[in-house]
């Protein structure tokens, strides 16, 4: 099937890590995104490669704290009123998936694909000239006080048991390994699996680069319609033209679900808007992504400065940003790190793709074959990119993927 013409639609990590795949398949590979070059999740994420994140985000008992969350105006979860009917069906959805038995499930499809994540990551960053800019110096997750770390304990339990290492940390332990960190920590828990990259921007633009230069054709278009057809399927953009291939990935990220349910598969995808703040200069100095449990908001130390970044907002794609919220995180990042300069930073915020079972979506169209979905990755875009990108490369061309990609697909939602 070498030769085999795939359009690839999206340029973010998920979508440039399919065509990297079909390139190197030897497939004719054209990408297509309404800016290639521009602003998108894939730039602003906190930069980790978080393969201990394998617990979704809808567990019992999260019902207690959401309230307290959504009525602090700069909390770490927000959902703007006017959004409120639209989001039921998602929530809803939530809702269900938080019970013991679907979280061990979920559990151990996220524990199945995290599992892969070195092993399609690493290869593609020596490929491409990114060998130097992966960070495997694991992470440390902080705690205020004791009865934190202990309320904490079954998740790091149920992590363990999934295969995650973990070591907890006395106050003093944690300080050794990141000094900048003030009295206010007083335990944590060291997972050496984690690593962070250089610039998420970095990856992105180098990654891109090499696939333009190794002849894939990377197309500015803003993509309207998607439509089967009998031997592929084809593309209508803006301005009228129409682009056809044999196959077509959607990778699109929070925008996917508008080409998918044209397609008439259904999904639930919204738009989880994450903030951060990235300080040029901090004063302060980190080894390696610091995870604030009891605040809910990260900082990781880029090539670029310190990015303290978090917070999740569910506003739909339109709504303007709340930049109060980038403030409100490096306020709060005083709090853990008192001699960081505040001054210089550069705010941002975007748009994650977010399912309402945290697992992503990757799999074939139910009602076009030619047409495969790589999207929906939450948080964890640029740590299961490269994997996805396998799986997507092992469908397209008729390969068995090498994990169960049942659990992934767009079927669930129907």
């Amino acid at each position: 099937m070498a030769g085999m013409s795939v359009i690839v639609v999206g340029a973010g990590i998920v979508g440039l890590s399919v065509a990297y795949e079909a390139l190197l398949s030897g497939a004719a590979v054209t990408i297509i995104d309404r800016d290639p070059e521009g602003d998108k999740a894939s730039f602003g994420n906190a930069g980790g490669i978080a393969v201990t994140e394998v617990i979704p985000l809808s567990v019992p008992g999260l019902w207690k704290k959401v309230p307290f969350w959504v009525l602090d105006p700069l909390g770490p979860l927000a959902v703007r009123v006017r959004h409120t009917p639209h989001l039921f069906p998602w929530l809803w959805r939530f809702a269900k998936v938080g019970t013991a038995s679907e979280v061990r499930r979920i559990s151990a499809a996220l524990a199945e694909i995290n599992s892969r994540v070195y092993d399609d990551l690493v290869p593609l960053f020596n490929k491409v000239g990114l060998a130097n800019d992966l960070f495997r110096k694991g992470a440390l997750t902080v705690y205020e006080s004791e009865s934190g770390l202990r309320r904490d304990r079954p998740e790091w339990d149920a992590k363990r048991a999934l295969g995650v290492e973990t070591q907890e940390l006395s106050a003093s332990q944690v300080r050794d390994m990141e000094p900048a960190l003030g009295p206010i920590v007083k335990n944590g828990v060291f997972m050496p699996q984690w690593s962070h990259v250089s610039d998420p921007k970095k990856v992105v633009d180098v990654l891109r680069k090499w696939l333009a230069a190794n002849g894939a054709e990377i197309f500015r278009g803003q993509v309207d319609r998607l439509n089967s057809t009998t031997d592929g399927a084809a593309l209508t953009l803006d301005g009228g033209r129409t682009l056809w291939a044999e196959k077509i990935v959607i990778a699109a990220g929070a925008w996917s679900a508008q080409l998918v349910r044209q397609l008439g598969d259904h999904v639930l995808l919204e738009s989880e808007r994450g903030y951060n703040t990235t300080i040029a200069s901090p004063g302060v100095a980190l080894e390696r992504e610091v995870i604030f449990a009891d605040r809910k908001f990260v900082a990781t130390p880029l090539s670029i400065g310190l990015r303290v970044g978090g917070a999740a907002e569910f506003g739909g794609l339109k709504a303007t940003p709340n930049f109060g919220r980038s403030n409100a995180l490096v306020k709060l990042a005083k709090l853990y790190l008192p001699a960081m300069k505040e001054e210089g930073g550069v705010e941002w915020s975007g748009h994650r793709p977010a399912t309402p079972d945290s697992l992503p979506i990757i799999g074939r169209s139910g009602p076009s074959p030619h047409v495969i979905y790589a999207f929906g990755h939450g948080h964890l875009g640029l740590t299961q990119g490269p994997t996805t990108g396998k799986i997507v490369g092992d469908l397209l061309f008729g390969r068995q993927p090498s994990l169960n990609a049942e659990p992934f697909s767009v079927a669930r939602f129907s």
